[in-house]
């Protein structure tokens, strides 16, 4: 079935369930998507509501589903462990092979770390870099997301553009002496973190980036010039690749892009999707979460009840084993390609100001004239237009992020055209024009 199809049982049912959820949820919601959207089951590259609505998805529970829903070799894999123990919080076999599988294919990596989630994994790297140098501030890049931590919340998304490098906190409840810590500069503005890096060199511990940030691809040379700016000062150069790791490539966007971080954090493709997120890295750093090699002073402690559970491992064991396979990223790679090449087409048929930014397997489009190299460009986009296509998308059986387009490597043609069909309606239609 395309597109929406509802019962008046199934609508009653859903308005029924959503006012549970406002009963004991704050917001009526989990804090993630819109809260009003309540989903009951996902196969390949669909999802269905409980109203029994589908959806072509592009959300992806928000990127962990690469292979698409319920893909079988994992779902056995699942299957298989669940009768042996879903958690042990102790080493098992499972996540001792994804370690080596992680540790054989990101550049980075000679050890790994398991976390529960990516804002913990960024935590942590963030913590192991000041272990590892004895110095204490963080350096990051506005609207830059490194997790829910009270680090990792300045200025992802400031209300109030300040003066480089003050951070603004973005969430309630964050000591101002946090801000002290972290230093804010512009994505790809090389010669700006030169200038930051060099004024405060003896304080950085570590400069904290995605190599994707958020949708906007690195300028040519930044990347790289961020590593010779580390290896210069002895700061640790971290990559968050909990989205783009195993995503872009079998490698991450380290290998994507052609740059060795110090350390990466990884999550969601990795538990091929259950709970798990991961510190890779350099042995050295990583060494900190050895009390036999660094002594009380330099151990870094870390404990997760589910860190490394086997249930997670072996989906994320099956999933590198699938993603190894020849034609797996070519494939997810052309469907993103597709789609940016009919939503250009339309763009340019509407005579929109508009752009696709980002990269084939994670995009979308920005409602906006000029380069979008950083987040205050991003501020530049028509939000009024965005919320009529998202909203005219979902109307149309198209389920996305408000500002991601997640591909998977189950999304067929048809999912294509569907896509293609309502975001061009969404333009058609759009207030004015």
């Amino acid at each position: 079935m395309d597109g929406l199809s509802t019962t008046t049982e199934a609508t009653s049912d859903e308005a029924a369930l959503f006012g549970r959820a406002k009963r004991v949820l704050p917001g009526g919601g989990f804090g993630n998507f819109a809260p009003e959207v309540i989903l009951r089951e996902g196969r390949g590259g669909r999802v269905w509501d409980v109203a029994g609505r589908e959806y072509v998805d592009f959300l992806l529970g928000s990127g962990p589903m690469f292979l698409g829903h319920g893909h079988p070799e994992v779902l056995e894999a699942v299957r298989e462990q669940l009768a042996r123990g879903t958690t042990f919080f102790a080493n098992n076999e499972h996540g001792i092979a994804l370690a080596e599988a992680i540790v054989e294919a990101m550049p980075c990596a000679e050890q790994v770390r398991y976390t529960g989630s990516g804002t913990e994994a960024d935590l942590y790297a963030m913590r192991l870099a000041r272990a590892f140098t004895g110095r204490e501030r963080i350096l990051k890049f506005e609207g830059g997301y490194h997790g829910m931590s009270d680090y990792g919340l300045m200025s992802l998304a400031p209300k109030v553009l300040a003066n480089f490098p003050r951070p603004v906190p973005d969430s309630a409840g964050i000591p101002r002496s946090v801000q002290e810590e972290v230093l804010v500069a512009p994505f790809n503005d090389l010669d700006a973190v030169t200038r930051l890096v060099e004024a405060h060199a003896a304080e950085i511990a570590g400069i904290i980036v995605e190599p994707l940030q958020r949708l906007i691809p690195p300028a040519p040379g930044f990347l790289q010039g961020l590593r010779d700016l580390c290896d210069a000062h002895g700061i640790v150069l971290i990559f968050d690749e909990v989205v783009t790791g195993f995503r872009f490539a079998y490698g991450g966007a380290q290998s994507y892009y052609g740059v060795t971080p110090d350390l990466c954090t990884l999550g969601k493709i990795i538990g091929g999707g259950f709970p798990l997120a991961a510190v890779a890295g350099r042995a050295a750093i990583m060494a900190h979460f050895d009390r036999a090699l660094v002594g009380d002073d330099g151990f870094l402690i870390q404990i997760g009840t589910l860190s490394g559970n086997p249930v997670a491992a072996v989906a994320g064991l099956k999933t590198l084993e699938i993603l190894r396979r020849p034609g797996t990223y070519e494939r997810a790679f052309a469907t993103g390609r597709a789609l940016m090449q009919g939503m250009e087409e339309r763009i340019a048929r509407a005579g929109l100001p508009a752009q696709i930014v980002g990269e084939p397997p994670l995009f979308d489009v920005v409602y906006a004239d000029g380069a979008i190299a950083d987040y205050r460009a991003t501020l530049r986009a028509d939000r009024a237009v965005q919320a009529h296509v998202n909203r005219v998308l979902r109307e149309g059986g198209i389920m996305k992020g408000e500002s991601k387009f997640y591909v998977s490597v189950a999304h067929e043609d048809r999912d294509v055209e569907q896509t293609l069909e309502a975001f061009g309606r969404a333009l058609r239609t759009l207030p004015g024009r």
